[in-house]
């Protein structure tokens, strides 16, 4: 087990809340009259955390607002703009509930609820900027993985949804009932992003949505009408990046707001999640892609860089991050990066990019030469001593869940990152509370 107490470079811990034990996930800002406040999602506790941020050296609890009570009940992902939160669902209860957080930000009225249509269905990460469309990943009926709906909330209390998009292989009616579950079972139907479908979020910029598909990679979709989006470009990474045990084979892909690049990723995994009979069998973990897009031309995306591999710090237990604990290689890579979304509580620098990047912790990289991208600063939290959550495994299935005790090493795994428009970096993890961080260069 790791004994590393934390470590940082050009980065200053300025607060910390523990978030009553309920570790976060996804997370969503608002300012409101001077006052700003944090919106957090949980994957392992049913509910939203709500903080008031506004002096980030002593954020203030505000509520745990508690969502649906059913085992196992996922509210992992979250989005708040023009006084509207929208919260995704995936479980018992499915699709998205949307709230008015401009009245009373401290309390979210419920204003209603938008199905799938999917009993069985999810909604993952989504991208809300304000205004009439939600744009979601979500599973739907008839369909495999998960595909782009567009859901009109001009009137809150009744969303309908007005738009969608999907891979040709992604339609089941498009397949024998014989083939249908070979084909799912595939690696073909990994390859092509059908597996998981769009991770998202379809992150929009002006009238082309970017949509980090799986296998698939990128995918460049113009929804200048948005009840028929049409496909521009794709760029496949896979071969040689991504696969295996990692996390989304195409997890992100965030374009600048001021020039012509795009940030894609795909996913690495939580090491706690593994130990090395669960590795047995597996190939060596592809590498995974970290890199900058030049997507001046939509219809030809082009890799121009790569980030560099996160430095590894001195005194750390483990002499790189692949073979960090499991006692093999694992599916190391990026996680979260951080995303404006064209928010005005958010930063918005096109020459710097922030990425959780699991047991590496929070990554900071200068991108002003989109060409040469380098790190600039990290921040690694200290290893838990305990886990907040989780039944135990049951030793006759080794199949693991993010519900479940992790079988792995205890190490720090960051989660997600956000920054507000003061320069406060907001950051949680797998293990324990919510850290705020200043970077100093």
């Amino acid at each position: 087990m790791a004994k590393n107490k934390g470590f940082s470079k050009n980065v200053k811990l300025i607060g910390y809340h523990d978030l009553e034990g309920k570790p976060g996930f996804q997370m969503a800002m608002q300012e409101v009259k001077g006052k700003y406040y944090l919106y957090l999602a949980h994957f392992r506790h049913s509910g939203w955390t709500i903080l008031d941020v506004t002096e980030p050296s002593s954020p203030r609890y505000v509520q745990f607002l508690k969502g649906p009570d059913f085992p196992r009940q996922g509210t992992i992902k979250i989005q708040v703009a023009d006084g509207i939160m929208v919260t995704a669902m995936a479980g018992h209860v499915e699709g998205i509930y949307i709230w008015d957080v401009k009245k009373d930000p401290e309390n979210p009225k419920f204003l209603s609820h938008w199905s799938t249509g999917d009993p069985a269905g999810m909604t993952h990460r989504f991208f809300y900027a304000g205004g009439r469309y939600v744009h979601l990943s979500s599973t739907c009926k008839g369909f495999a993985g998960m595909i782009y709906r567009i859901v009109d909330i001009i009137d809150p209390k009744n969303p309908v949804e007005v738009g969608r998009w999907w891979r040709q292989e992604q339609w089941l009616p498009g397949f024998k009932p014989a083939e249908r579950e070979a084909f799912l079972k595939s690696q073909n139907a990994q390859n092509i992003g059908v597996w998981a479908g769009l991770h998202g979020p379809p992150y929009v910029k002006g009238n082309l949505a970017y949509c980090s598909w799986g296998g698939a990679g990128m995918v460049i979709l113009d929804i200048s009408d948005i009840t028929l989006p049409q496909l521009v470009g794709q760029l496949k990474h896979n071969p040689p990046f991504a696969g295996g045990l990692c996390g989304a084979w195409c997890h992100t892909i965030v374009p600048l707001s001021q020039h012509p690049y795009a940030v894609m990723t795909s996913e690495g995994e939580r090491f706690p999640l593994f130990t090395k009979e669960i590795m047995k069998g597996w190939p060596q973990p592809p590498m995974a892609l970290f890199g900058i897009v030049d997507v001046s031309d939509p219809t030809n995306p082009t890799l121009i860089s790569m980030f560099p591999y996160p430095e590894v710090p001195e005194g750390f237990p483990y002499k790189n991050f692949n073979e960090c604990g499991i006692g093999c290689p694992g599916p190391f890579g990026p996680h979260n990066l951080h995303e404006p979304h064209d928010h005005p509580a958010l930063e918005d620098r096109n020459d710097r990019i922030y990425c959780c990047y699991f047991h590496a912790g929070l990554r900071i990289y200068d991108i002003s030469d989109p060409f040469v991208p380098k790190e600039i600063a990290y921040f690694i939290p200290p290893n838990p001593t305990k886990w907040l959550y989780g039944e135990p495994m049951d030793p006759n299935n080794p199949h693991f869940s993010l519900f479940h005790q992790p079988p792995g090493p205890m190490i720090a795994t960051t989660e997600d990152v956000i920054v507000d428009n003061r320069g406060n970096i907001f950051m949680d993890t797998f293990h324990d509370g919510l850290y705020i961080l200043r970077c100093s260069v």
